[in-house]
This record gives C-alpha cells, sequence and structure tokens, in this order.
C-alpha cells in the first residue's frame, strides 16, 4: 500500500517524526516551534510526542 500524500497529519500521533517534510510541518506547527527547536527536543528526549512536548514547554520558560 502506498502512502497517501493528501493526509498531512503524522502517521503515528504518538511518535514525532522529523524526517519526512509534512510531519516536520505538522509538528512544528502543533508545537509552536522551529524545526531546529523540534529536531533539538527529539535529539534529547526521544520521539514520543508526549516528552517532546514536555521538553519544549520547559524550554520556553
Amino acid at each position: 500500500m502506498s502512502d497517501n500524500l493528501d493526509d498531512r497529519g503524522p502517521a503515528d500521533r504518538a511518535r514525532v517524526n522529523v524526517h519526512e517534510a509534512h510531519e516536520l510541518r505538522y509538528w512544528t506547527k502543533r508545537f509552536n516551534c522551529t524545526a531546529d527547536q523540534l529536531k533539538a527536543a527529539v535529539a534529547a528526549v526521544g520521539v514520543m510526542a508526549t516528552n517532546v512536548e514536555q521538553h519544549l514547554s520547559k524550554s520556553a520558560r
């Protein structure tokens, strides 16, 4: 089964994927951050969306 390019949300909403352009756009908009901030957060805490969100919220303080 091929990817549906009309579906612009992440395939797995529990995990942040920074390697697909449409997912990178989704997550940066979702967390209100830059691509670099998102990639740094994933590098720091892993791909689980809850952990990334928590890390970014702490960084914003």
